[in-house]
Parts: C-alpha cells; sequence; structure tokens
C-alpha cells in the first residue's frame, strides 16, 4: 500500500531570487542541496537541517497568482501513483498529473517523479520520488 516517507520540502517563490539564495545561505546558514535553470527558470533545494529542505523558485516559476508565495509542500514517498490514487478516492482534486522529471541540477543531475493534488483547503500537496 502506498505512503508517505516523510516531509521532502516546502517551495517557495521568490521575488528576488539572489537575494532569497542569499539570505537563506549567508544569514540562516542553509547549504546548496541542487541548483538548477537560469534566470526565471531558476530553483534551488537548500538544507535546513534534520533532513529537511526549503526549494526556492524564481519568481514566474508555477506561479498560482500575483501574491503567492508559498508555493506548495511535498511528501516523499515511494508510489506517487499510489498516493494520488489514495487521495483522488478520498475525493481531492488532482492539480498535476504524474510525470517523471531529469533535472539538470548541481553537484549532480537528479531523477524524480511527483504529482499534485489540491488538498481540502485548496492548497497544493506535491508528491515526489526521487528515482535512482
Amino acid at each position: 500500500m502506498a505512503s508517505i516517507c516523510g516531509y521532502h520540502h516546502v517551495a517557495i517563490r521568490t521575488r528576488d531570487f539572489d537575494k532569497s539564495l542569499a539570505f537563506y545561505r549567508q544569514v540562516l546558514g542553509s547549504e546548496i542541496h541542487r541548483l538548477w535553470g537560469e534566470g526565471d527558470h531558476r530553483g534551488v533545494l537548500l538544507t535546513l537541517g534534520n533532513g529537511n529542505l526549503l526549494e526556492l523558485l524564481a519568481s514566474d516559476a508555477l506561479a498560482t497568482g500575483p501574491d503567492d508565495v508559498l508555493i506548495h509542500f511535498a511528501l516523499a514517498t515511494d508510489d506517487v501513483p499510489g498516493m494520488v490514487d489514495r487521495a483522488v478516492a478520498a475525493g481531492a482534486e488532482v492539480a498535476s498529473a504524474y510525470k517523471t522529471l531529469d533535472i539538470q541540477a548541481e553537484p549532480s543531475p537528479f531523477r524524480g517523479c511527483n504529482a499534485f493534488i489540491k488538498g481540502p483547503d485548496g492548497e497544493l500537496v506535491e508528491f515526489f520520488q526521487e528515482l535512482s
């Protein structure tokens, strides 16, 4: 049976990517876990300690409204389709169907898969699985 393995990350859409990245790295001491993209299509996963990650995305990435800052939170799973099925069976709406991701990140590219559902209050919940 599909299950959640833990929290994976929270995503924030930045108004000034470089300023936000500098703040989280220099002020809070976060380290870069993965970095990808260019310009307004940049993203970074930062370590927050205790195995937790924060995703910063450039201003136009996944924008859903002019003032949206919190984009989504992601839950790690070993069965993305199974978790979507469970959520839909409970009445959730699929916001973005299952897809495989090949992200050209530094220090190394990585592969994953994800899907998004809308939670009970319309919040976006991502089911995320890193693939080997």
